[in-house]
């Protein structure tokens, strides 16, 4: 539980600091307002994939102790690995945009192994929370129980 929440918070302050290394970095190199760069969707990716993501699943664990199941350190790896990745190559192909220099298809293609270890990690805590879910024993009523 305790990793978890350090990765949200780290994720919420990587969220608000891409936020505004975005505004600096656009406002030093003259780019155009409103033009279109992914710089700007790193602030996005970390804040609700990492912080608010992660802090769901925090809940999650909190009630389901999902981390019982061993596919949840499965899913916390992959899941932490996809946003990293993700998140370096949308700040790495925004920088480029902003200096007017052209991007690559290796920064697509490791985009591209961000967003299927992310998948992978979704994947991964829907069964991690099947498993605990159902494997949780209903509570009897109170009006069932005979003395």
């Amino acid at each position: 539980m305790r990793r978890l929440f350090y990765a949200a918070f780290a994720s919420m302050l990587a969220g608000v600091a891409s936020g505004l290394f975005y505004r600096e970095f656009t406002k030093i190199n003259g780019f155009p307002e409103g033009e279109s760069t992914q710089l700007g969707l790193v602030h996005t990716h970390l804040l609700v994939l990492g912080f608010v993501v992660l802090v769901i699943v925090l809940l999650l664990e909190k009630v389901f102790t999902l981390s019982e199941s061993r596919l949840f350190g499965w899913f916390f790896w992959a899941y932490i690995a996809g946003l990293v990745l993700t998140s370096a190559t949308l700040f790495w192909h925004g920088c480029l945009t902003v200096l007017g220099q052209e991007s690559s298809k290796m920064i697509a293609g490791i985009a591209g192994t961000g967003h299927i270890l992310l998948t992978a990690g979704m994947v991964l805590l829907f069964l991690a929370l099947r498993k605990r879910l159902f494997a949780a024993k209903p509570a009897v009523p109170a009006d069932s129980v005979r003395a």
